[in-house]
């Protein structure tokens, strides 16, 4: 059984951008066709549509030098090793305080917890996908590496 993490991958893999996806109902057809399923093809455009309504950055900006406190629940949710990671991401300016805000919303968004690692990353990839933005190679290769299959030069 596929998870909505899987259909997210799926989007991002082929796809280059959210506007780069057919309408919802062709979208659902297409997924379907290459064997997800419905319900979790519906999870993952359900996700989607927070995505985008968070991504806009209506809110008010941030300040590049804020410090962000956790709340409990937050810290539960997320787990050490996601809030570890969101932090590291942050502090190596990877993620804009409104980037890192959207990472942890759209975390908070996912109904297992704490969220684990690898969905994280995901998360992180598909935010600035919604954005039309690109991570280095180094940060993609922090997202996609495990880090036991890196080589040490």
């Amino acid at each position: 059984m596929a998870r909505m993490f899987d259909v997210l991958v799926y989007l991002y893999e082929n796809y280059w951008r959210p506007d780069a996806c057919p309408d919802a109902a062709q979208l659902q057809r297409k997924l379907s066709a290459v064997g997800f399923e419905k319900d979790e093809i519906q999870e993952a455009l359900n996700w989607l549509d927070g995505l985008a309504v968070n991504a806009k950055g209506d809110q008010a900006p941030l300040r590049s030098n804020s410090v962000r406190v956790f709340s409990a629940d937050e810290q539960r949710h997320l787990g050490d090793a996601s809030l570890a990671f969101i932090s590291f991401l942050s502090s190596a300016g990877v993620l804009s305080p409104l980037q890192r805000e959207v990472v942890i919303e759209r975390a908070m968004a996912v109904a297992e917890a704490p969220v684990s690692l690898e969905d994280l990353k995901i998360i992180v990839l598909m935010v600035f996908w919604s954005l039309g933005e690109e991570p280095d190679a180094l940060i993609l290769d922090e997202l996609f590496v495990d880090p036991e299959d890196r080589l040490i030069h």
